[in-house]
């Protein structure tokens, strides 16, 4: 058959892309926006964000469950429709439930606001992100970085929306989160109606890569859903292999300091006072964190589809290094250089998002794929989670200064890691899986960047 040069992803690929973006921009407005901007309303920073926590922490456990059985699944797009259908439910009650006058209105909303969280985890991070993996496998790094633009995006536009909801000193919430719930619901329409479990489902190609027959796609599609029934990657596999950890662990760290970092913007900024007005004040900080995640998010994507995952990560551990010092060295009266760390972390807060479906999709097989992906997701977040708190305590005790310190410290040690990550050993580990398993061995696993 002569071979198609592969362009673009497919006019269903970017209808994916649009969809999963969407789900992202979810987990944001649903997260990490009451925390930004509505904790004074419903009990205060430190109570809002240890709700964040103990929800990211039930997702996560929720996730660990699924892993045992999502290669089972009969349809993994059912599951996420599902989950967006009941984050869409949360927002109308984040918006709606009046939990600022407090009493039993409060308690409802603080409890939409830690299932939102929970749902909104599952939909877009967990179950769209093996959707991705199942139609991009190789070209996840370049689909990723588009995806994951929400991030900046969402985080650049809600402070604008957010002074609209309390220009006149009294809450509007709805205000704050309609133009969101409007982009999400468009998504996830485009997404149910147009996106099945698999591209061959609908005449298409993994990859968007026509080099080969519809019925040799058909066949192959039809053997990777037999093959992930008995995948060898069970979680005591997953969760005793040292390479595993080496990424996973960065990729949780990566998360943690950019999503993280981003939910404290007010409070860091706000320790600059009249030293931000020659960068445009908050508004004009916030539009380069958006400028420059936007840039990050793609170029550390294309980084990652083109020398592999564990090279874009070392990139991304080393900016986060940087971001570390500059902002552990700022002060009142060198701004510029909180400025600089904050868009250095903006850089890969959107890849950071991609790095937990890059790398499980790199380096091990496409049947294996959903459930080692179940484990690294769940963990990936868990260490994500803790960031909030982990950043206001630090915030509260020892300054921002502090936070930048341990951001650096971090970094060093995400190198570190990411560098003993091996290719080789995990090819290695899923041999000897195989043979006990009485599966064939291969080759697939060779050349892994």
């Amino acid at each position: 058959m002569e071979q198609t040069k592969v362009k673009g992803y497919g006019g269903r690929g970017w209808m994916l892309i649009i969809w999963i973006a969407t789900a992202f921009l979810a987990y944001m407005v649903l997260g990490n926006y009451p925390l930004n901007i509505l904790s004074d309303l419903y009990g205060g920073q430190q109570t809002i964000s240890t709700i964040y926590t103990m929800a990211s922490v039930i997702g996560i456990v929720v996730q660990l469950i699924l892993g045992s059985f999502v290669g089972k699944m009969k349809s993994i797009k059912r599951f996420g429709s599902i989950m967006g259908l009941l984050t869409i439910l949360c927002l109308l009650g984040i918006m709606f439930i009046p939990g600022y006058i407090g009493g039993g209105a409060q308690m409802a909303w603080r409890v939409v606001y830690g299932l939102g969280t929970v749902i909104s985890l599952m939909y877009g991070t967990f179950s769209l992100s093996i959707l991705v993996g199942q139609w991009f496998p190789t070209r996840k790094g370049g689909v990723m970085g588009i995806a994951t633009l929400a991030f900046p995006l969402g985080n650049g536009v809600i402070g604008g929306f957010a002074a609209l909801a309390f220009k006149d000193g009294t809450p509007h919430i709805p205000l704050a989160f309609a133009p969101f719930l409007a982009v999400i619901v468009i998504g996830y329409i485009i997404g149910v109606i147009l996106i099945p479990d698999f591209p061959e489902m609908k005449g298409g190609f993994r990859d968007n890569n026509p080099n080969m027959t519809p019925e040799m796609a058909q066949k192959m599609m039809v053997q990777e859903i037999e093959d992930r029934k008995t995948s060898v990657w069970k979680l005591n596999h997953t969760l005793t292999t040292r390479d595993f950890w080496f990424l996973t662990v960065p990729a949780g760290f990566l998360l943690m300091f950019s999503v993280g970092t981003m939910t404290q913007t007010n409070a860091i900024l706000g320790q600059m006072g009249e030293g931000l007005d020659k960068f445009g004040g908050f508004a004009g900080v916030m539009g380069m964190i958006m400028i420059f995640g936007l840039i990050g998010s793609v170029a550390l994507g294309f980084l990652d589809q083109k020398l592999g995952t564990k090279k874009s990560m070392v990139i991304a551990c080393i900016v986060m290094l940087i971001a570390g010092i500059l902002g552990a060295v700022s002060s009142p009266e060198k701004p510029g250089l909180l400025v600089a760390a904050l868009i250095m972390l903006a850089l890969f807060m959107g890849a950071s998002s991609n790095y937990t479906v890059s790398l499980a999709v790199q380096y091990w097989r496409r049947e294996d794929f959903p459930t080692v992906f179940a484990a690294v997701n769940p963990i990936a977040n868990l260490i994500s989670s803790l960031g909030p708190m982990l950043i206001a305590i630090i915030m509260i005790a020892k300054g921002y200064n502090a936070i930048f310190t341990v951001i650096a410290i971090v970094g060093v040690l995400s190198i570190i890691l990411v560098l003993l990550f091996s290719a080789k050993h995990v090819k290695e580990k899923d041999d000897r899986f195989r043979e006990e398993a009485g599966k064939p061995l291969d080759d697939a696993l060779v050349g892994r960047k």
